[in-house]
């Protein structure tokens, strides 16, 4: 399965030219050829607006996710949406959790544009950051099949917390991390990332933005990792699109020759 990680430029507040940015990346990892194309976390708004979170945010089936659906069911690809502001009591309460707010959601649709997969952001950053005044953590892990994978989401600061990723290591082989991770902590981005994939033995796309805000600049190296932690594909910080295949029957491959999981003591 050919994976395209979108790192485009987002500006603070400019929701209808970060979402149209989007849409274009979509239809370029299309006609590329890529089968699943993944964008960055809080993509339409900016992560660092936060004085717009409330007036931005939207349900599930609002204007930004609905118009992302219909790119992916246009031109017949995959999209991670990952992710928005979720106003959480205008969700369909089939999908929202029982706390009422704002949460840092992302979707997974087919290539029909639809759902597959609902993540909403589990560790909200608290360092120097409003997020964890104005939205409410997800409580639920799912898993989806696309293609070939089976495939989880985490998002951005989730990356720091190995224990959740433990929680769908045995099914899945792609994970995907949208993000808005800011400089200098490049190593740390690095690291953790390359981290979750070698612990895991499973396939760990990163997608981060670009574009600098008030007080922020994201750093880029969207990056694709392989089941031994080795990255495949990667960028530096300028908008740009990158391709890498990930192909699940390498991760069994890894889990045969070097079965870590297998001696993991559960007690």
């Amino acid at each position: 399965m050919k994976v395209a990680l979108a790192q485009i430029r987002i500006e603070s507040g400019e929701v209808t030219a970060n979402v149209e940015r989007a849409e274009q990346a979509i239809a370029t990892a299309a006609a590329d050829g890529a089968d699943l194309v993944a964008l960055p976390e809080i993509f339409n708004v900016g992560y660092f607006a936060f004085d717009l979170y409330h007036r931005h945010a939207e349900p599930l089936d609002g204007e930004t996710l609905t118009r992302i659906a219909d790119a992916a069911d246009d031109h017949g690809i995959g999209v991670l949406a990952g992710s928005i502001v979720e106003d959480l009591e205008a969700t369909d309460t089939a999908y929202t959790p029982a706390d009422d707010g704002l949460a840092n959601t992302s979707v997974l649709f087919d290539r029909s544009g639809e759902r597959r997969l609902v993540y909403r952001k589990h560790h909200l950053f608290g360092y120097e950051s409003a997020e964890n005044e104005l939205l409410v953590p997800g409580d639920r892990v799912q898993v989806a099949s696309f293609e070939d994978h089976t495939v989880a989401v985490t998002t951005c600061y989730d990356l720091r917390f190995p224990e959740l990723y433990r929680e769908f290591a045995d099914d899945v082989t792609l994970t995907l991390v949208p993000s808005a991770w800011p400089y200098p902590r490049v190593e740390h981005w690095r690291t953790l990332s390359r981290a979750r994939a070698i612990e895991n033995q499973f396939y760990v796309a990163t997608i981060n933005g670009s574009g600098a805000f008030d007080d922020a600049e994201l750093l880029g190296r969207s990056t694709v990792y392989d089941p031994w932690g080795t990255p495949v594909a990667s960028s530096d910080d300028d908008p740009t699109l990158v391709t890498a295949n990930a192909d699940p029957d390498a991760v069994t491959g890894v889990r045969t020759e070097f079965p870590a999981l297998r001696d993991r003591r559960r007690d």
